[in-house]
């Protein structure tokens, strides 16, 4: 019977603690419990990127460091801030650096040149010459130390742009800049032609031979690869400007080699009233209307053409500024074959030519002779003049102009 009391007690108790004024003291408890409490600030929540994740997770191995070992070092900090001072790391815009192209890129090559990030050498400024049909593995060896110039800032990444081509470019007009201050004679293959004459490449730059200083060849197609002596006419880096002269060049050789009496070939290119030009292997000889045959020239068409091939003898020349004068009456068997039978002329031109140096070397011969004789004619006449102003030659005449004088006088004093 207490049991049973008292379970109902137990019961009733249990129950008041969930009534609603319990309820409201019981939350009125624990908001003045939450007023009574210090007011925390809630930190924001940081959230870690994936790298952040893996190395906070896996920071690797680490030694621990022994008092001993810091003690035996020998390298110290002022040490370590020496060798960072007089280290250099110049990875600005334009400077030249040294690296390693280490891997081929669809685009480029991947540059090691010891930055924190590598390079990037675009297939454009590979080389400066590259020849149609290359590729970028063609124009650069992998892990070979070469020469870079930075031409960008860095990307997002920490990346560098480098290039060859331009130090290369540099290099090709100090080179040709010497050769011009040498007035040297260049060879350079034709690349292109145009309306106006041909592209030659000279020193991998663009150089432009104009037609008029093509010596004896015309600007076609048939001209590209052929490789043509040259001289520079205009050098102009400011404006990277380059004109060359196959023409020049042909000259200056040829005249080298040429003298006179030398038996040419060429071709009459133009008639004028006082004579004919001729081209001589890639230069302009004047044959004057005098110089065409010993006879008297009434109309020059009738003996020369335009186009003509002919054969003539250097009478003489200017090395200088290139210019020849030729002749062809020298070379005619008889007075007046140039306007009988020129073609007879031409052939037998050889052995004309032949008898005329012969024939002007007897004649050199004999004026010398001639000379030789006049000038002994004259030793032997002041021999004569010698001899009585010494008193030699059996002549009884004294030397002394006053002794005749004196005796002279003598007589009238006596």
């Amino acid at each position: 019977m207490k049991f049973t009391l008292g379970a109902i007690t137990l019961f009733v108790a249990g129950a008041s603690a969930f009534s609603p004024a319990s309820q409201s003291n019981t939350r009125t408890a624990l908001n003045t419990a939450t007023l009574d409490a210090p007011t925390e600030a809630k930190k924001p929540v940081v959230q870690l990127s994936r790298f952040d994740r893996l190395k906070k997770n896996y920071k690797g191995f680490q030694k621990p460091v022994q008092e001993g070992d810091v003690e035996d070092l020998t390298f110290t900090y002022d040490d370590f801030a020496i060798a960072v001072a007089e280290t250099s790391y110049s990875f600005e815009r334009n400077s030249i650096v040294k690296g390693q192209c280490i891997q081929y890129e669809p685009k480029g090559v991947i540059v090691d040149i010891g930055a924190k990030a590598s390079a990037f050498l675009p297939e454009a400024e590979a080389a400066l010459i590259q020849p149609v049909g290359s590729i970028v593995d063609d124009l650069v060896p992998l892990n070979e130390e070469l020469e870079f110039q930075i031409i960008s800032e860095e990307d997002e990444n920490g990346q560098l742009m480098v290039s060859i081509r331009r130090i290369q470019y540099r290099s090709a007009w100090e080179t040709i800049l010497q050769m011009q201050s040498d007035d040297a004679i260049l060879e350079a293959e034709v690349v292109s032609v145009n309306r106006g004459g041909a592209i030659c490449l000279v020193e991998g730059l663009r150089a432009f031979l104009p037609g008029s200083h093509l010596a004896g060849k015309m600007a076609t197609e048939e001209l590209i690869g052929e490789k043509l002596p040259l001289k520079f006419l205009e050098v102009n880096q400011e404006n990277n400007k380059l004109v060359v002269s196959n023409r020049k060049a042909v000259v200056e050789t040829q005249m080298a080699d040429l003298s006179r009496g030398d038996l040419v070939e060429g071709t009459v290119q133009a008639l004028k009233p006082y004579g004919a030009f001729i081209e001589v292997g890639g230069m302009s000889g004047l044959l004057h209307i005098s110089q065409i045959s010993y006879d008297r020239i009434e109309d020059l068409e009738q003996v020369l053409q335009p186009g003509m091939a002919v054969k003539c003898m250097i009478i003489d020349h200017d090395k200088v500024n290139g210019r020849i004068a030729l002749s062809t009456k020298t070379l005619e068997p008889s007075p007046g074959d140039m306007l009988r039978d020129s073609s007879k002329v031409f052939d037998m031109a050889e052995e004309s030519a032949e008898k005329y140096h012969t024939k002007m070397e007897e004649e050199r011969k004999a004026r010398e002779s001639a000379a030789r004789d006049i000038v002994l004619g004259l030793g032997d006449s002041l021999d004569g003049l010698g001899d009585e102003f010494n008193g030699e030659g059996g002549s009884s005449t004294s030397s002394d102009p006053l002794a005749d004088v004196s005796d002279s006088l003598d007589s009238l004093l006596s």
